[in-house]
């Protein structure tokens, strides 16, 4: 992987992480047609340390009061309830990505099945959005509704499904506001990732053919400078406008990829 390379995908990682619009796909795609190859799940993994140390920046006050709670019995308060959510929410996600660790590295990836979850969970997104009442906030949270946010984030484990696009359709599904869901979306995904960038960080340590780290850390760097604005950006976009254009834009990223695959532009089983 070149320097340019790297800086390009880690700046995708960066824009499209916290966008409903999967970064997986993006950043897979990035690399096929500028590297001619999938920097892989654990690329994807290792730079998402960087947006989420963007989360943790961007999120501080929040994420203090969250570790304040978690010392506490989760019925004790909101800050104590809203913690143990986030723990209970992220159990699915380590059950799946433990489960289908295979799948996720190896057949998830194949760009035909990118295409299909862009465009399928995108009418998802449309059908949340249009639900009537979404009126909870993050105060209103209970280990159930964890739990159900947790379930709707593990399906971000199939690129082309979007983190931030599941969680936050779940959450308008349980009637949520979508600043709200966004919010409770990015707080949820923090341990997961961590654990996630971790396991991978030392997984590729360990790989008789090491990677080049200077080349990730700097795309793990540029991912944390984007992340942060595009964080501070999409928070005051869903305070005043709805999910539509992003649906628009899955569907023409999917019929994009659909027609780069029927040319024999892109081959779909294509892998590092």
């Amino acid at each position: 992987m070149s320097w340019g390379e790297a800086l390009v995908l880690g700046a995708v990682q960066g824009v499209t992480e916290f966008l409903p619009v999967s970064s997986s796909a993006h950043v897979s795609l990035a690399g096929r047609l500028f590297g001619g190859r999938d920097p892989g799940a654990a690329f994807t993994a290792v730079t998402q340390l960087g947006t989420e140390a963007a989360v943790l920046w961007w999120f501080r006050d929040d994420i203090t009061r969250l570790a304040r709670g978690s010392t506490r019995a989760p019925g004790s308060s909101t800050e104590a309830r809203s913690a143990w959510s986030i723990i209970a929410g992220t159990v699915p996600i380590c059950l799946a990505g433990a489960g289908l660790r295979r799948l996720i590295t190896g057949p998830f990836r194949d760009l035909r099945v990118t295409a299909t979850m862009l465009a399928g969970f995108g009418l998802v997104m449309r059908a949340a959005d249009r639900k009537s009442v979404q009126d909870k906030t993050i105060e209103d949270v209970t280990i159930r509704d964890g739990v159900l946010f947790g379930c709707a984030q593990a399906l971000s484990l199939v690129p082309g499904v979007s983190r931030s696009g599941a969680t936050i359709a779940g959450g308008l599904f349980l009637g949520y506001e979508r600043s709200e869901a966004a919010r409770y979306s990015f707080l949820l995904a923090v341990p997961a990732v961590l654990i996630s960038g971790a396991q991978q960080a030392f997984d590729v340590a360990r790989d008789p053919n090491p990677p080049e780290w200077g080349h990730l850390a700097a795309a793990t760097g540029v991912a944390f400078g984007t992340g942060y604005g595009v964080i501070a950006w999409f928070m005051r976009h869903l305070a005043e406008a709805d999910l539509r254009g992003f649906v628009r834009y899955r569907f023409a990223l999917a019929a994009l990829l659909a027609g780069l695959l029927l040319v024999g532009t892109l081959r779909p089983e294509d892998q590092v």
